[in-house]
């Protein structure tokens, strides 16, 4: 069984004057972000704000000014940043024989692996999907899964190489309540029990207010930061959201 490896509250990831521009369109606008691992940050703003955005920055999908830091407090040390993507969703043609083990496999070895099991990689993939209650989909076609089911193989897939940092953009869009719940569990136990910082882009208020550590109210640039409280009760808040938005968190 993997080990299990506890947040050590010593790394962090600087995020330093961030920027997209897209032709004369100012899309992120000197956004700086201190993450801790051990901790879930939650990112909130109406759409159109640039989360998605801020999202492809961080992984280096599209230009964009600043610099982004992964230090180790211990010993000072600037390393190389590890980073665990899990998008809104996965677009798989119906009826495609790809099974869970095909894809993960695949993601892991750089190449298609159709033909045959890798019995060492087959159990190390199944242990993983056992931490989200989906080891009994490691041979169910992906076309199949539901949306739930989806999110936590790609939570699986994506934690595989132990990342630092693990970058969820709006996870839970087309998952029923139970499915939601058990992600945000899910994400819980990974924040308490893995050695990464995580970064979640969200509209639910209400999960949001009940997981989160720290919660970054953007549009286009930062307006507000803080816990929970310090944000949910701002002035900023209250300008982005309705008030009865706000009240019901």
């Amino acid at each position: 069984m993997r080990k299990i490896i506890e947040p050590c509250g010593l790394h962090c990831i600087k995020i330093n004057h961030l920027g997209v521009t897209m032709g004369e369109q100012m899309i992120l606008d000197d956004v700086n972000l201190h993450i801790h691992c051990g901790t879930l940050t939650a990112i909130i703003g109406k759409n159109g704000a640039g989360k998605s955005t801020l999202i492809k920055a961080i992984l280096g999908d599209i230009p964009h000014t600043g610099n982004i830091e992964f230090k180790d407090r211990e010993d000072g040390k600037i390393q190389k940043l590890k980073i665990g993507y899990v998008p809104q969703s996965l677009n798989i043609e119906k009826n495609t024989p790809l099974s869970v083990y095909d894809m993960i496999a695949s993601y892991q070895s750089g190449f298609p692996v159709f033909l045959k099991k890798n019995k060492k990689l087959y159990r190390e993939i199944k242990e993983m999907l056992t931490v989200f209650e989906a080891d009994y989909l490691i041979d169910k076609q992906v076309s199949n899964l539901s949306g739930g089911e989806l999110q936590r193989v790609l939570l699986s897939m994506a934690i595989m190489d132990e990342p630092n940092l693990l970058l969820l953009d709006e996870p839970i869009s087309g998952i029923d309540q139970n499915g939601t719940e058990l992600f945000y569990k899910t994400i819980d136990y990974l924040k308490k029990h893995f050695d990464l910082a995580i970064v979640l882009i969200s509209h639910d208020l209400d999960y949001v207010a009940k997981y989160a550590d720290k919660v970054v109210l953007l549009n286009h640039a930062i307006l507000k930061q803080g816990t929970v409280g310090e944000v949910f009760h701002s002035d900023e808040m209250k300008q982005v959201f309705e008030k009865t938005e706000v009240e019901g968190c």
